[in-house]
């Protein structure tokens, strides 16, 4: 798949990718050399399959996988986004996972930017969305993201509220949100504001 995508092909279905990756085709590279991929990037973005387990919940060990293999490269500060579909509280795992396997010597942040894309029109929600949440915990890690997210409205906020948000991105429009979960009335304001009822 990466040497197709190197090579301008799309092996995926999604409406508009391809002329969107002709596009951008000089700025757009894929490998697998993680280590490389690294050297440059302020921020790693998370994006793996989360399949559901027998249970019914999330099963998060490529989301751990990944995590683990970052902080077996980090050689400097980055940004570790979860952008995986998760329940609250990976943020606090991956942070956990980093600093076992790092030992503290080299410098991160960990944030959530849960996605809202649609199949079939991911492009469309991605380019003109109707909210994006950035769950953060450093003033470096949110300057980092707005400048990923530099044109678009921006929804900043906790980390833990970021995932929660997540959570709730199938509720269709014109239903009303309540929480007892122990979420802050501010929250709870931000969540309706936001369009997720």
């Amino acid at each position: 798949k990466i040497d197709k995508l190197n090579a301008g092909e799309v092996p995926i279905f999604e409406p508009g990718l391809d002329e969107l990756m002709e596009r951008n085709k000089a700025r757009l590279t894929f490998t697998t050399d993680l280590e490389a991929a690294l050297l440059d990037a302020d921020a790693v973005f998370i994006a793996v399959g989360t399949p559901q387990g027998n249970d019914g919940r999330a099963n998060l060990k490529f989301v751990h996988s990944v995590a683990r293999t970052v902080a077996e490269n980090l050689e400097s500060y980055k940004l570790v986004v979860t952008k995986s579909t998760v329940p609250a509280g990976p943020g606090q795992e991956i942070r956990r996972i980093i600093e076992e396997t790092r030992g503290g010597d080299v410098p991160f942040s960990v944030a959530s930017n849960p996605e809202f894309l649609r199949e079939g029109s991911a492009i469309e929600d991605f380019m003109r969305p109707n909210r994006i949440v950035l769950g953060v915990e450093a003033e470096q890690a949110g300057a980092i993201l707005r400048d990923v997210y530099r044109p678009l409205y921006l929804i900043e906020t906790q980390i833990e509220l970021a995932e929660k948000l997540a959570g709730l991105s199938g509720i269709p429009d014109g239903k009303v949100f309540f929480t007892n979960s122990g979420t802050e009335a501010n929250d709870t304001a931000l969540m309706l504001a936001t369009g997720v009822r």
